[in-house]
């Protein structure tokens, strides 16, 4: 069982401090040291007794922290954390600030065993899930640096779905009123079709926003860029998503990376409309973003429009979601491009 705190619900805390002989409500100022003022060693939590910090330390426990091992900031005003966890493994995390808003892209694995042709992150061997004390360190270190988050999307690298326990456990985490206190409306995770996970989030208690990259109306074609259409194909996975929104009542989000002429048809257009237009949803249609591992180009802006135009006129809500970080390789689909390969 770990004994990292940050990795801990305040129920979990609560549970240590009784397992412990002391009172359940420490687990409150252990919890809020951590995830408000941001304790970086049990040492900082001021309020706790010293016997009870020191009998916490020699019991094992610890708190967490990743390095920042590199800041990139890009002219449009993206900037990248390149992240060392206590093994040696990198991640990368993006912040995205428009306005007052600060929307921050977080990692959930180290590399991704999925294998999307036309995501950088996907030339990365998988390593490991990433637990959700280092997930919800991401929004710590960037907070401490840059002011309090407003959004955390989980669009960064691995997908996930397929850490589902230690994702849904950060979102707890990151939506308790005792922590950052980030409403549950502006947390989103994206995944690239895990049919049963999806009817399992469906039968969860806690449901962050759902955004689903499809990027492909048919299966010949969406197979042919990402393999987990072979497992879950595109019927099985809108099955799935029906199921979902008959459970929770809440709109989907379906992303779509344009690549020249690949997916961007007017023939891609219309098949997309028919195989969405009785869910309700939104779609955003993201450019292509180049990174040295693939040669495929992005769409033109003209095609790229025509495309939303099509869907608009169709009565499903689209945004066109223009490319930022790319200078740094921030953009989505370039995450982990910068990063040493492992052995």
């Amino acid at each position: 069982m770990s004994k990292n705190l940050k990795n801990k619900t305040l129920g979990e805390l609560e549970s240590i401090a009784e397992n412990l002989g002391q009172k359940k409500y420490l687990a409150k100022y252990i919890f809020t040291f951590i995830h408000t003022k941001n304790a970086e060693g049990i040492s900082n939590i001021s309020t706790l007794s010293k016997d009870f910090r020191a009998e916490l330390t020699e019991r094992g426990y610890h708190i967490s922290n990743l390095n920042t091992v590199q800041r990139l900031t890009d002219p449009d005003g993206t900037v990248k954390y390149i992240f060392e966890a206590d093994d040696g493994n990198r991640i990368e995390t993006v912040l995205l600030t428009e306005g007052k808003r600060r929307t921050l892209c977080v990692s959930t694995q180290v590399g991704c065993a999925m294998k999307c042709t036309f995501c950088a992150t996907a030339k990365i061997k998988f390593r490991r899930n990433l637990t959700a004390g280092e997930i919800v360190d991401q929004v710590n270190v960037i907070q401490k640096d840059k002011g309090k988050i407003s959004n955390v999307v989980y669009m960064g690298m691995g997908e996930p779905l397929l850490n589902y326990d230690a994702v849904l456990k950060s979102v707890r985490i990151l939506n308790h009123p005792d922590g950052k206190n980030i409403g549950i409306r502006h947390l989103a995770l994206s995944t690239c079709g895990q049919a049963k996970a999806l009817r399992k989030l469906a039968e969860d208690d806690i449901r962050p926003r759902l955004a689903i990259s499809l990027n492909a109306p048919t299966d010949e074609l969406r197979s042919k860029i990402m393999p987990i259409n072979k497992k879950y194909l595109i019927a099985a996975l809108m099955t799935a998503v029906k199921y979902y929104q008959l459970k929770t009542k809440m709109r989907v989000t379906f992303e779509y990376v344009m690549i020249k002429g690949l997916n961007d048809s007017e023939i891609c257009a219309q098949s997309f409309v028919k195989l969405v237009r009785h869910i309700k949803c939104n779609v955003n249609l993201i450019e292509y973003n180049p990174h040295r591992h693939c040669t495929f180009a992005g769409s033109d802006r003209r095609t790229i429009d025509r495309f939303a135009l099509i869907l608009d006129d169709a009565g499903i809500e689209t945004t066109v979601r223009l490319k930022k970080g790319q200078d740094i390789k921030a953009a989505c689909g370039q995450l982990g491009d910068d990063l040493p390969k492992p052995s």
